[in-house]
């Protein structure tokens, strides 16, 4: 029995270290387990969670937009006519590298000076005095000796490394002489030239070098020798140029100037570099990211040390989007050239010294398109395109907004379509207040709606605003005493046909007018504000009221967009249809449509009735129109300050047209016409009648010679104008 006790033993042994053993193995197993677990989970959020945050930090780093040079978006009329386009020139250009080093670039622009010619009148004084620092090191640091700077370094102290740098800079400039600079002149002011647009890009982004005036031989010596010059590329660049003198078409930057401060971070923040063209006003503006082309977008390719040795071009870049706006090339040349005639004309009057400007717009009131917007001014004998003011500038339009004023007193119970009063003067608070062509009250005669419309009553409108103010009965030197908010529920009506608020013109910079006072002291002045003479409104505003009146009470916004196409693939046929701009109705007014019925009669009555105030204008014309004519009394408040607060007159018309089924709607302002109260023409109304008929005529000579049908319209025609305004040459 002793025997077998070493062996029991040894196996229990044996036994007790196979299972520790055993516990040890499991534990590093489950260990290893949790360590690739954990490995696994790790990957797997890595590719899953953050792949795409980490493809994109890779992306942004190696895939860098470009500043190719490519074609900006064309702009054309509604019929296919240029309005502005591209002009290609040869352009030289240079890409710095992250690694390139100042010497290497001036080794390429000393070679370069030798191959071209380059201007040097870009050059200024600090550019000199850089560039002879640059090459002259040694007597530089001459400028400011050693024990100077040493009482510089010393004023600012170990921390202000940066201040010591820049004053001792600003010394050296300060000391370089005339006589210094002279070792500029000859072929060293071409190197410097060259140098100078080469360094003020950006690393990986094309500067251009020159682009104005590149010979052919110039272009082809440096295409030969592309392969000795490091950076170095010929190209096209393509400058802006507009065939049409109209201004509301705006402008583009040019590279020199760049992207404007004021918007240098928002286009920053959107992959454009400082140099690059931006509109810069209206519709080059306003359309900036149609028009601006994609640029080319590469790869940097590295070697182990992360030096770039190549680039591959991921995205090869694209046009911009072309343009088709809804203005008729020819009937805005045709009504220009009417504005200017009687611009011209009426500055020879008596009492035109304050006359200078002139507004017409014309729209079509069912879809908002505008087919012409004019704006002129004189100004010491030269004709300007001031087209913009026609929603940046308001003025007082007297009559023509009573139909606006009628339609208010319908929808405020003043008033019963066809209910009438007498019009006769009015005595209120020891005013009088009366109608034009009866001042007197020799002429008192009743009359509704229709007539005081016709007639240009002021009265009616007087008792509309009574009315609406809380007064039901007048009688003879009666206090005028208003409701407190009858000055907002009259600029409540008013907002609805879209004068003293915004139209929505896809235009920057909208103007809603001036507001009158609220001051309840003056309650009378709420008389003037139902003629007209109160509240200032723009010549757009008044095109949008009257054709919410031509579209039987709906308001839409007036637009200059009609299409935004693909670029032309051949110059001569448009490219695909991306976008058709559809009418946007804004409201509808609280008219029923009876009463804007009955307001349309009113107008009709101004052109065709016998106490029409436009019937010698209009009654003998082939088409049925319908219109208001307005004169507002008013206070000078333009440019010329010695003038400001003289008595003036504004003159404006509204109108539409046909009659029974409306294809346009137009406006015309004429501010400060005189400063006389009598002898005076009107003007307006004779713009009114000669455009509205220049439209018919040229419409008529279309439709004869099948101009401009659905597919003719795909064809790009020429320009109307002949005028041809070059990228930087606008006022």
């Amino acid at each position: 029995m002793r025997s077998n006790e070493p062996s029991r033993k040894t196996k229990e042994q044996k036994a007790k270290q196979q299972s520790t053993i055993n516990f040890r193995m499991n534990v590093i197993f489950f260990c290893i387990f949790l360590i690739f677990s954990t490995l696994i989970f790790r990957l797997g959020y890595l590719q899953i969670v953050k792949g795409e945050y980490y493809v994109n930090m890779v992306e942004s780093t190696e895939e860098v937009p470009v500043n190719t040079s490519v074609p900006r978006g064309r702009i054309f009329d509604r019929n296919g006519r240029v309005l502005v386009d591209n002009d290609p020139q040869n352009a030289i250009t240079y890409t710095k590298m992250q690694t390139t080093k100042q010497e290497e670039m001036l080794e390429v622009a000393e070679q370069l000076a030798m191959l071209i010619e380059q201007p040097t009148k870009k050059v200024t004084l600090r550019d000199k005095q850089d560039f002879w620092i640059l090459r002259n090191p040694d007597a530089a640091a001459e400028k400011v000796p050693a024990k100077e700077r040493e009482k510089i370094r010393a004023q600012f102290g170990d921390a202000g490394e940066k201040e010591f740098t820049k004053a001792v800079d600003d010394l050296t400039r300060e000391r370089i002489t005339d006589e210094d600079l002279k070792s500029l002149e000859g072929h060293e002011m071409e190197v410097l030239a060259i140098y100078r647009e080469m360094v003020s890009g950006y690393n990986l982004s094309p500067q251009i070098i020159k682009s104005e005036d590149v010979t052919d031989e110039e272009f082809a010596r440096v295409s030969e020798r592309l392969s000795e010059l490091p950076g170095v590329n010929t190209t096209t660049d393509w400058k802006r140029v507009k065939l049409s003198p109209l201004a509301i078409l705006g402008r583009t930057t040019t590279p020199e100037r760049g992207i404007p401060n004021d918007q240098l971070n928002y286009f920053l923040a959107r992959d454009y570099s400082r140099n690059d063209r931006v509109g810069d006003s209206f519709v080059e503006a306003q359309y900036e990211e149609l028009l601006q082309g994609k640029k080319a977008v590469v790869k940097n390719v590295t070697d182990k040390s992360g030096k770039v040795v190549d680039t591959a071009t991921v995205y090869e870049g694209e046009p911009g989007k072309d343009l088709v706006l809804t203005i008729d090339s020819e009937l805005e040349d045709r009504l220009g050239k009417i504005v200017e005639t009687e611009l011209r004309k009426q500055k020879t009057r008596y009492g035109s010294h304050l006359l200078d400007r002139t507004f017409l717009v014309m729209m079509n009131p069912k879809n908002g398109e505008l087919l012409s917007v004019i704006g002129r001014q004189i100004e010491d004998g030269e004709m300007q395109d001031i087209s913009y003011g026609a929603y940046t500038m308001a003025y007082e339009a007297g009559s023509t907004i009573k139909g606006a004023t009628v339609l208010g007193g319908y929808q405020e119970g003043a008033f019963q379509i066809g209910e009438g009063i007498v019009d006769q003067p009015l005595f209120i608070g020891g005013q009088k207040r009366s109608s034009l062509a009866n001042t007197n009250g020799y002429n008192n005669r009743w009359m509704n709606d229709i007539a005081a419309l016709e007639s240009s009553s002021n009265v009616y409108m007087f008792y509309v605003a009574m009315r609406i103010g809380g007064i039901r009965n007048y009688y003879p030197r009666m206090n005028f005493n208003i409701a407190d908010d009858t000055y907002q529920k009259m600029r409540n009506i008013y907002h609805q046909f879209g004068l003293g608020v915004k139209t929505g013109i896809d235009l920057p910079n909208e103007q809603v007018g001036v507001k009158g006072s609220d001051n309840l002291q003056e309650k009378g002045k709420a008389m003037d504000f139902a003629i007209g003479q109160y509240d200032t409104y723009t010549p757009m505003q008044l095109a949008q009221y009257v054709s919410v009146i031509a579209n039987d009470g709906y308001r839409v916004k007036p637009h200059i967009l009609k299409e935004v196409r693909e670029p032309s693939l051949d110059g001569k046929v448009f490219g695909e249809l991306l976008e058709e701009r559809t009418p946007q109705v804004i409201n509808r007014v609280n008219n029923s449509l009876a009463e804007i019925n009955q307001v349309k009669a009113g107008f009709r009555a101004v052109y065709a009735g016998s106490h029409g105030t436009a019937r010698s204008f209009f009654a003998d014309a082939k088409y049925q129109a319908a219109g208001k004519t307005g004169t507002a009394e008013t206070q000078y408040y333009g440019n010329k300050e010695q003038y400001r607060g003289s008595y003036t007159l504004n003159l404006t018309h509204v109108g539409f047209a046909p009659y029974d089924n409306p294809e346009v709607a137009y406006a015309v302002v004429m501010p400060y016409m005189t400063t006389s109260t009598y002898g005076y023409d009107q003007a307006a109304s004779d713009i009114a009648r000669k455009a509205l008929d220049a439209y018919f005529e040229i419409k008529a000579k279309h439709n004869k010679a099948g101009d401009f049908t659905p597919d003719i319209t795909k064809k790009i025609q020429p320009a109307w104008s002949e005028e041809v305004i070059r990228e930087g040459e606008e006022k």
